[in-house]
């Protein structure tokens, strides 16, 4: 058993069919931290206004992080543009240690402070063009049909090894790659501007640790696809953690 000073996770997107429940609750079991941030789009409700699928895993994964606040774990909450529905509502504190917020400030071992959002805010689709973004959105859910399709192949073939069309895509394709760098250059921009050391994230789904110029840049990845996690050990190091995907 792990533990860690902080967990950050993102992009869980319980209530789909690609959300990688199971796999996030062997995460939980098997790491414990004195901080929880849970990054954005936890629970996407533009899937559930389209078609509801609950499964006993994904009930399994909410009861497993309230589990935690209760036995010691100080858990944070961060909205996401999946789970906006939960703005109207903010701030909210539920109990001694479940926050629910926009965003968060976190202060390292080391003394580094850190803004916590989940980015959609720096997105300009998103913000100005959600009709687009949703569109996207089920762009990105029929590349992940293929991804299934294609692993049933593979496994015919005796290919064993994961491979992801979507993660692909938005590695190879110009376009995604040129929304991918400007998301992390304003972010990073804005998190300097304002007198930040760092910023951690989520929303684009690509797991990184990295500097961008002067500032630390974090993005906690998904558990859709890569299962990914930004921990801080007690000792104050930042790590990526890349659970294991079953072939």
């Amino acid at each position: 058993m792990a533990h860690y000073r902080s967990i950050f996770i993102s992009d869980i997107h319980l209530g789909t069919k690609f959300s990688k429940a199971e796999l996030l609750l062997e995460f939980l079991r098997d790491n414990e931290s004195d901080n929880l941030y849970l990054v954005g789009d936890i629970i996407d409700g533009w899937a559930i206004k389209r078609k509801l699928r609950w499964p006993q895993s994904h009930s399994d994964v909410i009861q497993k992080i309230l589990r935690k606040a209760r036995k010691g774990t100080t858990v944070y909450f961060v909205t996401g543009n999946h789970d906006e529905f939960l703005r109207p509502f903010l701030p909210l504190i539920l109990g001694d240690r479940l926050f629910v917020g926009n965003e968060f400030d976190y202060v390292s071992e080391e003394g580094k402070r850190y803004y916590v959002a989940h980015g959609d805010f720096f997105d300009s689709i998103t913000m100005t063009k959600k009709w687009i973004a949703v569109i996207g959105d089920y762009g990105y859910d029929t590349l992940l049909h293929l991804n299934n399709i294609l692993q049933i192949f593979r496994k015919m073939l005796g290919v064993r090894k994961h491979w992801s069309l979507s993660k692909y895509v938005k590695d190879n394709v110009k376009k995604s790659v040129s929304f991918i760098n400007d998301f992390e250059g304003v972010l990073a921009k804005y998190a300097n501007h304002k007198g930040y050391d760092g910023v951690i994230c989520g929303h684009i789904h690509k797991a990184e640790i990295k500097k961008i110029k002067e500032t630390d840049y974090y993005n906690c990845g998904d558990w859709v696809e890569s299962c990914t996690a930004v921990v801080e050990t007690l000792e104050g190091e930042w790590k990526m953690i890349e659970w294991a995907i079953k072939p």
